[in-house]
């Protein structure tokens, strides 16, 4: 449609044009308070009103555009040669080709058809966009900063009777979740009604639990199978073993039977790194160590014995409070005990006294903590009674360096992941300790009052980041640590691998002289016994008391003498003593003397 006509409207014809003007302000209305609508009201006192702690949250979908990929052959024949070109005569394909090259069309022709070519190949080539670029450059050393460390999150056990809580596992695939096992290890003191559940937590919702786990009794450990992190093992306080499939429910997908399970509570469940990833084994105060395929669990694959006698009877066997499995040696298992020994085994051995490989003892009580250092499986770390120690395999007698001795009694301990020198250990005074023994031997680098109570477990980040600590009021506390403790420093491994190798050899020397003087006093012993009786000299009191007098008095005249020798340098020109100076210093030396005999004769 066509316009044909279009009307405009002058500006003379709009109207009069608005003028604004300021004046004084007036008050046209004036309602004054009515005192009897207010008794139609009622006042609300208090107020409540509901507010959420965590972080608002919206979900959003997005439907992206799906690339349609298509796969197909090509296949090429070689062809295009004039008609007076053989191309099965070889010299005659190599003139032609010289010829060809020898064109300047030829050049030009291969610079176009290049570029066309490479955009097509690059289009086909696969990116990994997780690829890391820059494994091998250098660490930047970041200890600039002081040693801190900050609360995330807590999570409190919610039943209205608190449980210790006894054992924590992160989940696998970024670490998202957090499970926690609560029981009350105190035999037969245990209040009535106390709950068997345990519980998985989001970290980022600390106010409920998101999966609450319901067994037939309370769960000593909890752990996230590494292949699998929908499937989790328990040892319960019972003696059996459990395990849940997230995603059949709350209840327990399969349990042990009791007749062949653990008869004491069990302290330690790990899995093996197997193809089929089912496979695990768990340790108990019974003195026994328990093979298991999650799929079959009936009864225990294989049963060894902690009896270092190696009688194999189980009423010597010694109970295991603690569990160490390395993936890289996959034959070999650690075992700490109640009596504070650890005991090495190997798995694959023939006969079972050849499974019990040797010991290492040196805590007063029973080991809560036993991990071998992830950067050097050699060394590993053990916390009991007031102490945490570090052990070397090829020393035996006595651990190569350890912390000095605590007031508060140490519960449990780990190696940092990405820090060969650092570890951390956990109080019964609520204080975590984190050591950086490149950093300070004596002391803590970092010590932190978590909270009032004492705290039971432990357990740290894959990234070395986030530590969780449990305590004896099933609180489970989120620590983040700052940048320095969990970044890897410069030249950190060397200085570990030299540390270690250094306290390797002096404690070798130690053993090689401690071994000698014990030699010594067998031999001088022996000797002793083979004299007879009559020829040992009758000891004489009297000479013995003189002469501890003779060295008495030596010592303290040489004293004397020395501290004469002093006063007389300090002093420059001492002036004449009076005579009642006199006679008071001689009857203190005289009265000095007879105390001084007095004490050393009491007869």
């Amino acid at each position: 449609m066509e316009i044909v006509y279009v009307y405009v409207k002058k500006r003379s014809e709009f109207g009069k044009q608005c003028n604004f003007s300021d004046r004084q302000a007036e008050l046209n209305i004036d309602i004054p308070p009515n005192p009897e609508l207010a008794k139609q009201f009622v006042e609300r006192n208090p107020v409540d009103t509901g507010i959420q702690c965590s972080t608002s949250m919206s979900e959003h979908e997005v439907n992206t555009e799906r690339f349609e990929m298509e796969t197909r052959g090509v296949n090429h024949i070689e062809g295009g040669w004039p008609k007076d070109v053989n191309p099965l005569e070889l010299e005659q394909t190599i003139r032609f080709r010289k010829k060809v090259e020898k064109d300047e069309n030829y050049v030009n022709t291969i610079m176009q058809l290049g570029s066309i070519v490479e955009h097509c190949v690059k289009q086909n080539n696969a990116i990994d966009i997780y690829q890391e670029y820059f494994d091998d450059e250098d660490t930047v050393e970041v200890m600039e900063e002081a040693p801190s460390a900050k609360t995330v999150n807590v999570f409190r056990d919610p039943q209205e009777i608190k449980r210790p809580a006894t054992h924590i596992s992160l989940h696998p695939d970024g670490n998202r979740k957090l499970a926690v096992a609560y029981s009350c290890l105190n035999f037969q003191r245990a209040p009535e009604g106390l709950s068997n559940e345990s519980y998985i937590w989001d970290l980022e919702n600390p106010n409920r639990p998101e999966i609450v786990l319901k067994p037939s009794s309370p769960l000593v450990t909890l752990e996230y199978n590494p292949k699998d992190s929908h499937v989790l093992l328990a040892g319960c306080y019972n003696g059996q073993i459990a395990c849940w499939d997230t995603r059949k429910g709350s209840l327990v997908a399969e349990l042990s039977t009791i007749e062949f399970s653990h008869r004491d509570p069990v302290y330690g469940t790990i899995w093996l790194q197997s193809k089929t990833g089912t496979e695990c084994f768990s340790a108990s105060t019974d003195g026994q160590v328990m093979w298991w395929d999650v799929r079959k669990m009936s009864e225990p694959t294989e049963v060894v014995i902690m009896d270092i006698t190696k009688k194999e009877q189980l009423e010597h066997a010694l109970g295991a409070t603690s569990l160490e499995f390395e993936a890289t040696l996959p034959t070999k298992f650690m075992v700490g005990t109640e009596q504070g020994i650890v005991i090495s085994c190997n798995r694959k051995a023939k006969t079972p006294a050849e499974k019990i490989v040797c010991t290492f003892s040196g805590h007063h009580g029973p080991i809560y903590a036993l991990q071998r250092n992830p950067f050097y499986p050699k060394n590993f770390l053990t916390v009991g009674d007031w102490t945490a120690r570090i052990w070397s395999e090829d020393s035996r007698e006595s651990s190569i360096m350890w912390t000095k001795y605590h007031m508060a009694y140490l519960t449990d301990g780990a190696w940092s992941p990405v820090r060969p020198a650092v570890f951390f250990t956990t109080k019964m005074d609520g204080t975590l300790d984190i050591w950086d023994f490149v950093f300070k031997q004596c002391d803590p680098t970092l010590s932190l009052k978590v909270c009032d109570e004492a705290l039971f477990c432990l357990r740290v980040q894959d990234n070395g980041c986030f530590i969780a600590c449990g305590s004896q009021l099933g609180t489970t506390t989120l620590l983040e640590v700052s940048n320095g403790l969990c970044t890897l420093q410069r030249n950190e491994k060397n200085m570990v691998s030299s540390i270690f190798e250094r306290e390797t050899r002096r404690e070798k020397i130690m053993e090689t002289r401690h071994r000698e003087m014990r030699l010594k006093e067998k031999e001088k012993a022996e000797g002793k016994d083979s004299r007879p009786r009559e020829e040992k000299p009758a000891l004489n009191l009297e000479q013995l008391v003189t002469k501890a007098e003779e060295e008495f008095f030596d010592v303290i005249f040489t004293e004397l003498k020395r501290r004469e020798a002093e006063a007389m340098k300090e002093k420059p020109k001492p002036k004449p003593p009076s005579l009642e100076t006199e006679d008071e210093v001689e009857g203190e030396e005289q009265g000095e003397e007879e105390r001084d005999v007095k004490r050393v004769q009491p007869w």
